[in-house]
């Protein structure tokens, strides 16, 4: 069985992602307090729950505030129970959460007369921080809508269960660089299309800028260096037990060499390695 604990702050997507996992039939429990996890795990090991094989369990801050120490000690026991537990954590910037509240007019679960929004997520975001340190992956959902967080969900977490996966996202520095990498390479070195008034328009992912960067030794060899390195140090990662691993490639937009040498990875480690969930996301893109 596997078990996945959704955590994070509000209005990064907690709920959106739980739904996301009840669609991919997994069974779904949202916000329920830490105390009740032990007798939720013997609840479904009953003959009722056999057609299940994999749950999801949202936890809020305001479960995980008031039993911080259960928490830890549970986990630990329902990692000798299911064959996977794994926590996500789910994070947006700043100014991204006070748009989404401000929009929504929903209301912080932190806030009150005396605490104003911007202070309840700083104070949520400190109460959390110890699950955001130990998530074995962490979403950042500042660039992302409501269609892309289901679609990271589906390919991160929905039917595969191979050991790994492994994300290779494009981005564009002039946006700044994810917050959510584990491994970042700076490819703005490169020849750049842009500078080519009749490739501007396009991106990476159409065959002009193709046949252009392929043109170019400098390109080959970065996307080798870069395979070697994965090569070299992705089992070190796995031997760790590592669920997710990101690697971002960023250049100055974000839509031509990031986003080529992107889809040339992708292709090489779908055919090098099929036990490894490999996904790919434009961020700059979409």
């Amino acid at each position: 069985m596997r078990l996945i604990i959704i955590s994070g702050l509000s209005g990064s997507g907690k709920s959106i992602a739980l739904n996301t996992l009840e669609d991919e039939e997994y069974f779904c429990v949202d916000n329920m307090p830490i105390g009740m996890l032990e007798e939720f795990t013997r609840h479904i090991a009953e003959p009722g729950y056999a057609h299940y094989k994999s749950f999801a369990i949202g936890i809020d801050s305001r479960n995980y505030a008031h039993s911080r120490p259960e928490f830890d000690s549970i986990i630990q026991k329902l990692k000798e129970i299911f064959e996977y537990v794994e926590i996500i954590f789910l994070k947006s910037n700043m100014q991204t959460l006070l748009k989404r509240f401000s929009e929504t007019r929903r209301k912080h679960p932190l806030s009150t007369a005396e605490i104003p929004l911007e202070d309840a997520i700083k104070y949520e975001h400190v109460i959390l921080e110890p699950i955001h340190n130990t998530a074995d992956l962490v979403i950042d959902t500042s660039n992302t809508n409501i269609h892309q967080l289901r679609e990271m969900v589906i390919k991160r977490l929905g039917s595969d269960k191979k050991p790994m996966s492994l994300l290779f996202r494009s981005f564009g520095f002039k946006n700044g660089p994810p917050i959510d990498a584990d491994l970042l390479f700076d490819v703005r070195c490169l020849p750049n299309p842009h500078w080519e008034p009749s490739l501007r328009p396009f991106s990476g992912l159409d065959q002009k800028v193709v046949d252009f960067l392929e043109k170019s030794d400098e390109v080959k060899d970065m996307v080798d260096d870069i395979v070697n390195f994965i090569q070299k140090w992705l089992p070190k990662y796995i031997e760790q037990n590592r669920k997710y691993l990101t690697i971002a490639i960023g250049c100055t937009g974000g839509f031509h060499r990031s986003v080529y040498i992107v889809e040339k990875l992708t292709s090489f480690f779908k055919e090098d390695d099929s036990n490894i969930n490999i996904v790919s996301s434009h961020r700059e893109l979409t």
